[in-house]
C-alpha cells in the first residue's frame, strides 16, 4: 500500500544559531522563579548578617542608658531572631539556588548528548572527547550563572545596608564603603577578564586531552598489536602537559585574584575602622556607632569577597557557554525531509550515478527482498558506499542519487530512512552492560533468540552462567575481537529492519564460523532485503547476486560461483 503524498513543505523560518551569551540568556530565563525565591532568601539572609554588628551598636547605645534586666532580655531575644533569620535563609535559599543550578546542568548536558546523537549529525569540528568534556564539566560551569546572580545580587543588598547604616552615622563612612567598593570591583574587572580567556584555553587543552584518551581506547589493540603504545602514550603525555601547564597557569590567575581580592577588602575593612576611630575620638559619632562601625567593617569582607568574586564566576561560565555553543549552534550536516520511505514489494534501494570520495558514478538496483553482495576490490571504495547509505554523506553534496523504498533521500527524513534501512558498521561500538542490552539497547527486539543464533554468538551465551546478562566491560574489553564482531552483526541482526546492509561483518572470525554465519543470516533474513559490502567467500556465496565493485561503479553482476568461473579478476580478488 503506497502511503499518500506529503504536501509540500513550507520554508521554516531561518533561526540566528545561539551564541554563548544566548545561551546564559536561557538559563537565567528558565530560572527566573527559583532564582527569584534564592535572591529573597539569600538578601533575607545578608541583610540579617549585616543587621547583627549594627543591633549590637544599638544595644551598646541603649544598654549604656537602661541597664535593666528587660533591657538585656530584649537585646537578646533580638540577636536571637536575627540568628534564626540568618540560619533559615541561608539553609533555604542555598537549597532552592542549588537545586536550580543542578537542575540546569542536567537539562544543557542533555541538550548537548542530543545533539550530538541526533540522526543527523552536526559538523561541531570536535572529537568525541571534546563533546564529552562540554557535555559534561562545560554544562556544570554554565549553569552556575544560576547560583552566582542571586548571590551576587544579595551581596550587592548587604554592602548597600551596611553602606546606609554606616552613612546614618556619619556621611563619609557611607561615602568610604560606596567609592571603595567600586574601586575594588574596577581592579578586580580587569583580572577577572584575564582568567576568563585563560579559562577558555584550558577547556579547550583538556577537552583534546580527552579526546586524545577516546582515541587511544578505541585502538589500544591495535597499538599493542604492532607496537605503537609507547608512541602514542607519549602523544597523549605532550596533550596532557598542555593542560596541565594552562591549568597552573589558570590556577595562579585565580590566585592572583582571590589575592588582590582579599587585600583589596582588607584594606577598605581597615580603612573604615580607623575612620571610624577617628570620628568617634574626635567625639562625632557614639560609642554604640563605633561599635557598629567596627561589626560593620569586620563583616563587610565576606559579602565584598562574593560580591568580588562573582565576576570571575560570571566569565567561567560564559567561556564555557561559548564552547556548549560550538556544539549547539553547529550546521547539521544534513537538513532531513519530512516523509518515509514508502514500503511496496518493488524497489527496496537504488543508487544512480553515485560521486562521493573513491565513487565514480556508482549505480544498482536491489529488489524488495533480494540478498545481494556487493564485492569491493578497494576498501576505500566499500567505505564510501557505506558512508553514502548511513548518511553520513549528507544527501544533496554528491551528484547522483539514492533512492530508499523508492524515494530519494533528500525527500526523507532521517529518522525514517534509520528505522526503514540500518546500516551495520564494520567497527560498530559495544557499550558497557550485557550481552542482553547490547543486542536489544530499545529493549523491543523479539528475534534476539534467532540473531543470537544467526551470528553464531551462541558459543559466547552458553559459555556464561549468566547467558544474555553476561556483564560486557566498556567497548567490548572483556570479548575478543571475533566475539565483539559477532556482537555487532547480532544486534544488526536483532533489529530486524526492512533493509539490513552489513558492512563486512565477518572480517574477524574464521572461515568455519564464516560458513556458517552467511548461512544462517541468509536464511534468517529469507524475505527481508539485504546487501552486504564484503570479499568473504561464504557471503558471496550466499548472496542471491554479487555486483562487483571496481574503479568507482559497477563492473559486474552474477552469481559467485559463475564470476569464479568467468571473471579471473573477481577470482583472483575474492578467492582464498
Amino acid at each position: 500500500m503506497r502511503t499518500p503524498e506529503m504536501p509540500p513543505r513550507t520554508p521554516a523560518p531561518e533561526t540566528r544559531p545561539p551564541s554563548g551569551a544566548d545561551i546564559l540568556r536561557t538559563a537565567l530565563r528558565r530560572n527566573t522563579g527559583a532564582m527569584t525565591r534564592g535572591t529573597v532568601l539569600m538578601g533575607l539572609y545578608q541583610a540579617g548578617e549585616t543587621a547583627f554588628p549594627i543591633a549590637l551598636g544599638l544595644i551598646v547605645e541603649h544598654t549604656m542608658q537602661d541597664r535593666s534586666p528587660a533591657a538585656l532580655a530584649l537585646s537578646i531575644g533580638a540577636l536571637a531572631v536575627i540568628i534564626t533569620t540568618v540560619s533559615l535563609s541561608w539553609r533555604f535559599g542555598m537549597r532552592v539556588l542549588q537545586k536550580a543550578n543542578t537542575t540546569e546542568a542536567h537539562h544543557w548536558r542533555v541538550e548537548v548528548a542530543a545533539c550530538a546523537l541526533q540522526p543527523v549529525a552536526r559538523d561541531t569540528g570536535l572529537k568525541s572527547g571534546e563533546v564529552l568534556t562540554i557535555a559534561t564539566e562545560d554544562a556544570d560551569q554554565t549553569a552556575d550563572i544560576v547560583e552566582v546572580v542571586p548571590l551576587l545580587v544579595s551581596s550587592l543588598v548587604a554592602v548597600v545596608v551596611a553602606a546606609v547604616a554606616l552613612g546614618l552615622a556619619d556621611l563619609r563612612l557611607g561615602l568610604l564603603v560606596i567609592v571603595g567598593t567600586v574601586a575594588i570591583l574596577s581592579v578586580l574587572a580587569v583580572l577577572s577578564k584575564r582568567i576568563g580567556a585563560r579559562t577558555r584555553e584550558q577547556q579547550a587543552r583538556v577537552a583534546r586531552a580527552g579526546a586524545k584518551v577516546a582515541d587511544l581506547i578505541t585502538g589500544l589493540r591495535p597499538l599493542h598489536g604492532f607496537g605503537g603504545n609507547h608512541a602514542a602514550f607519549g602523544s597523549y603525555r605532550r596533550v596532557s602537559a598542555d593542560a596541565r601547564h594552562q591549568a597552573v597557569a589558570v590556577a595562579r590567575a585565580n590566585g592572583a585574584y582571590a589575592g588582590a581580592a582579599l587585600a583589596l577588602n582588607a584594606v577598605l575593612a581597615a580603612a573604615v575602622s580607623l575612620t571610624a576611630g577617628w570620628l568617634a575620638f574626635e567625639g562625632r559619632i557614639t560609642l554604640g556607632e563605633l561599635v557598629m562601625a567596627v561589626g560593620l567593617a569586620q563583616f563587610i569582607i565576606e559579602p565584598l569577597k562574593m560580591f568580588s568574586e562573582m565576576p570571575k564566576y560570571v566569565m567561567m561560565a560564559r567561556a564555557s557557554a561559548e564552547r556548549m555553543a560550538l556544539v549547539l549552534a553547529a550546521p547539521p550536516v544534513a537538513v532531513p525531509g519530512e516523509a518515509g520511505p514508502e514500503r511496496t514489494a518493488g524497489q527496496a534501494l537504488a543508487l544512480d550515478g553515485v560521486h562521493h570520495g573513491a565513487l565514480r558514478g556508482i549505480g544498482f538496483e536491489v529488489a524488495a527482498g533480494e540478498f545481494v553482495a556487493i564485492a569491493a576490490y578497494r576498501p576505500r571504495q566499500a567505505a564510501d558506499l557505506a558512508a553514502v547509505l548511513a548518511l553520513n554523506a549528507p544527501p544533496g553534496t554528491y551528484p547522483g542519487t539514492v533512492r530508499v523504498g523508492g524515494r530519494p533521500l533528500e525527500e526523507l527524513s532521517a529518522e525514517a530512512v534509520r528505522a526503514y534501512m540500518l546500516v551495520n558498521p564494520y567497527d560498530g561500538e559495544i557499550f558497557a552492560g550485557t550481552l542482553r542490552s547490547n543486542i536489544d539497547p530499545s529493549g523491543t527486539s523479539r528475534t534476539i533468540a534467532e540473531a543470537v543464533e544467526a551470528s553464531l554468538l551462541t558459543d559466547v551465551v552458553a559459555l556464561h552462567r549468566e547467558g544474555l546478562d553476561h556483564p560486557v566491560r566498556d567497548r567490548g574489553a572483556n570479548l575478543s575481537g571475533g566475539q565483539r564482531q559477532r556482537l555487532s552483526l547480532a544486534r544488526a541482526l536483532a533489529a530486524d529492519s526492512e533493509v539490513l546492509v552489513l558492512h563486512n561483518p565477518t572480517t574477524a572470525v574464521d572461515a568455519v564460523t564464516e560458513q556458517l554465519v552467511a548461512r544462517r543470516v541468509a536464511q534468517l533474513r529469507r524475505g527481508r532485503t539485504t546487501v552486504v559490502i564484503t570479499s568473504s567467500p561464504a557471503l558471496l556465496d550466499a548472496a542471491d547476486r554479487v555486483l562487483v565493485l571496481d574503479d568507482g561503479v559497477i563492473t559486474a553482476q552474477d552469481t559467485h560461483r559463475n564470476l569464479l568461473a568467468g571473471d579471473e579478476g573477481y577470482c583472483l580478488a575474492v578467492a582464498r
